[in-house]
């Protein structure tokens, strides 16, 4: 009750000393009058590939969003970074003596399996709503109209909501903002990240050589779900990501598994018994020293209290009976670095199966970083317990000499992405975000210490020395990176408002 009080206290000294621009009710007319203008660009902008793979496919979405913001009276330029594609920077200036918020937004997607779809293409965009058997009508975009009963429905295709979705949001929000007449009381850049889903590679450097246009006070990240609920949430911080790939060798060449099945050693068994070796049956990491730092005192733990989760919800969402035993709650579970095995490959299976003793053995690993940890510190451990289970480890093909040397050959490969960043919950940027937010919806947002997934945002907080946090907005049953990605149309009427409500909030 008390902390309940204090938070009341403070929000009503900052909704009375910076009054909103806008009503609520205000906020929630001017939204829904952007929408058949957001339908309309949502389903332009998902037309567009943008598997970052292939650069010449970026480059339709660089010319698009630089247009867009063009027409919304934004200086752009275009970046340059170390490789192909560049970031977009989108800049306007409202107040000469104005604090800079500046606005991450991502545009980029995972890649497509078309085969996997129920539609003739990821990229090409289409509206369907749900029956009461759980499955999903096309429904024809003509019938899309503010007097439908459309919140419910949803627009299938890649990347909407991971992340072109958020764009249209705020776009629409800068479109109502104009049609308000009102300008906020800080100045606006916009960075726009086109590799994101690659792990940002070239961002750290770029930001590094931009830092003096990308320079700001604070960071808004306009991506992700909010909490499962879908009530209006704020992450205060992200885990970073690093990756390993780690093949392990068997015969030169696929063999007969009668002639040679008790032979020639398996390597899909090998790898099997290393990555076994890895967890225990709680799923917690054995790996000495994995978990070392991860200290969770009295307050932190009554930050993660405050989420409202429903851990019986979750398994039952996720259709398991018990979670992994890391950490006591699934907030608490995210506080520490995971070890996942994210893909599995070797040999053949289902149509194209055969009898033989495979060749090699591979295995995707993830680790999700978190801010107490050194990324470099635990890739080591990684790959110091897999040199200690026997293995000899190559950066390339193992040559003959070597095959004929060590019994136990491993190739390893490691790439640290980005690390993991936290921000305070009473912040100036949190205060401000909860104020605009609590003005609009009536009530506090759930207020998440760190959020399980990955977004590139390390690198603008230590080059630049700013604060940042999440304003996540779409359905959290998304389907994102999955076949079938899709955005709630109910989502993206709130998340224009949610973005106006922040256009609108003053900021001290």
């Amino acid at each position: 009750m008390k902390i309940a009080f204090l938070l009341f206290v403070s929000l009503w000294i900052w909704n009375t000393a910076f009054t909103q621009a806008l009503s609520s009710s205000k906020i929630q007319s001017l939204s829904k009058q952007q929408l058949p203008g957001a339908w309309t660009d949502l389903r332009a902008l998902l037309s567009l590939p943008n598997d970052a793979h292939y650069p010449r496919d970026i480059e339709p979405n660089i010319n698009w969003l630089d247009s867009a913001f063009q027409d919304r009276d934004f200086r752009t330029q275009r970046l340059p970074t170390s490789g192909e594609i560049p970031l977009l920077l989108a800049e306007r200036q409202f107040s000469s003596s104005g604090k800079t918020v500046l606005i991450y937004l991502q545009a980029d997607g995972q890649p497509v399996d078309p085969s996997r779809w129920n539609q003739s293409h990821p990229f090409t965009p289409v509206l369907k709503s749900q029956m009461e058997d759980g499955s999903w009508q096309k429904v024809d975009w003509e019938q899309l109209t503010p007097e439908a009963n459309y919140e419910d429905w949803r627009v299938f295709a890649r990347s909407a909501s991971d992340a072109k979705g958020p764009i249209i949001m705020f776009l629409a929000a800068l479109d109502a903002m104009q049609q308000a007449n009102f300008t906020p009381n800080y100045n606006i850049k916009v960075i726009i990240d086109f590799e994101e889903e690659l792990g940002s590679p070239k961002l750290p450097a770029a930001v590094e050589e931009h830092q003096e246009a990308l320079a700001a006070d604070m960071l808004i990240i306009y991506d992700g779900p909010p909490h499962i609920t879908n009530q209006p949430t704020l992450k205060f911080g992200a885990r970073g990501i690093a990756t390993i790939t780690l093949t392990v060798y068997g015969p030169r060449v696929p063999q007969h598994s009668g002639h040679y099945g008790n032979y020639a050693p398996n390597p899909g068994f090998r790898l099997s018994h290393l990555l076994a070796s890895m967890k225990d049956k709680r799923g917690r990491v054995t790996i000495p020293g994995f978990y070392d730092g991860i200290e969770l005192d009295a307050k932190t733990r009554e930050v993660l209290r405050q989420v409202p989760d429903d851990e019986l919800a979750i398994q039952q969402k996720l259709g398991i009976a018990e979670a992994d035993q890391v950490g006591a709650t699934y907030q608490e579970a995210l506080q520490y670095p995971s070890l996942n095995l994210r893909g599995l490959s070797s040999g053949w299976v289902a149509q194209r199966v055969r009898t033989i003793v495979p060749s090699t053995a591979t295995a995707e690993i993830d680790i999700r970083l978190v801010m107490e940890s050194d990324p470099k510190r635990l890739v080591r451990l990684v790959r110091e317990h897999i040199e200690q289970q026997g293995y000899y480890l190559v950066d390339s093909l193992p040559t003959d000499k070597e095959r004929s040397t060590y019994a136990k050959i491993a190739f390893f490969r490691s790439q640290i992405s980005y690390p993991a960043f936290r921000t305070n919950l009473d912040s100036e940027v949190g205060n401000w975000l909860s104020a605009a937010l609590a003005h609009h919806f009536g009530e506090l947002p759930i207020k998440i210490r760190t959020t399980g997934g990955s977004v590139p945002i390390a690198p603008f907080v230590n080059t630049l020395g700013i604060p940042a946090v999440i304003v996540p907005t779409v359905n959290p049953d998304n389907n994102q990176h999955s076949p079938n990605e899709n955005i709630r149309l109910g989502n993206l009427t709130r998340g224009i408002e949610t973005y106006l409500a922040i256009l609108a909030q003053p900021l001290p």
